[in-house]
């Protein structure tokens, strides 16, 4: 069994490290985590610190095997500087793509707050609801009844304008964390490289080549993230764009003799 290499080795301590301060010590998600542009919070810094924070034991675990897993080989065979360098770039990358979608969902949905705002009516409320917060939209449905029958009820207007605001303020205010963008680039890469490689994995009965399990995640991760399940809480494009980043290097590393691996 071949031993586990430096910088994969830093890079797991690290995390563990972090993680254990963030939870016990001092809350560093409050400045570290990656904040939507659209937030007061965010800092440019965050590109690169969230990728060092989890949201709990099994994030950290599940993001730290992958790394244990894919990780080494690749350092092995691009030395620590190269391999430091791919993992900063795809979860960086990942950030930026993540950012930019909810940038452009989070932006119409301060637009939508806006024209509601001037037009308060039951019938804007339903509607802002069933485009913009369909995950919310049953526990509301007694608000939306009693606004209904009382429209002009200048306490329920007020509190239909105080709940779109508070929408939008709790959507811009959530952080994300995790190394997961730099593991799905690393987990790109080992497709593109080792595509024949078999993979035996937990709850499947059989092997399956790198390249079709890369291929599967991949456009599982697409749909998850067009369907936009607000509920999983899970950032799917930020996997996304780990692969995106990482197959963008590979494919620029092919092309510079220099750096043929």
């Amino acid at each position: 069994m071949l031993s586990i290499t430096p910088t994969v080795r830093n890079l797991l301590i690290l995390n563990v490290l972090f993680y254990l301060v963030d939870t016990s010590i001092i809350n560093l998600s409050g400045n570290f985590a990656l904040r939507s542009l659209l937030s007061p919070e965010f800092m440019p810094y965050q590109f690169v610190t969230y990728m060092f924070l989890h949201g709990s034991l099994g994030h950290l675990f599940s993001n730290m095997f992958g790394l244990f897993m894919f990780g080494p080989l690749l350092e092995r065979m691009w030395g620590p500087k190269k391999f430091l360098f791919f993992y900063f770039f795809t979860g960086i990358g990942a950030g930026l793509l993540f950012s930019g979608i909810d940038y452009f969902e989070n932006n119409q949905i301060r637009q939508a707050v806006e024209i509601f705002t001037q037009n308060p009516t039951p019938d804007a409320l339903a509607d802002f609801m069933s485009k913009h917060a369909k995950g919310i939209y049953e526990s509301m449905l007694n608000f939306l009844n009693k606004f209904e029958e009382n429209p002009t009820n200048t306490t329920y207007i007020q509190d239909s304008i105080n709940f779109v605001n508070i929408y939008y303020e709790r959507l811009v205010s959530i952080p994300m964390v995790g190394a997961s963008g730099a593991i799905f680039g690393i987990l790109m890469a080992f497709g593109l490289l080792f595509p024949n490689t078999e993979l035996f994995l937990l709850f499947v009965p059989f092997p399956i080549k790198a390249k079709y399990f890369v291929a599967f995640y991949g456009l599982y991760e697409l749909y998850s993230g067009f369907k936009n399940a607000q509920s999983d809480n899970v950032a799917h494009f930020a996997h996304i764009g780990g692969m995106l980043f990482a197959y963008i290097l590979l494919r620029y590393w092919g092309t510079q003799r220099t750096n043929f691996y």
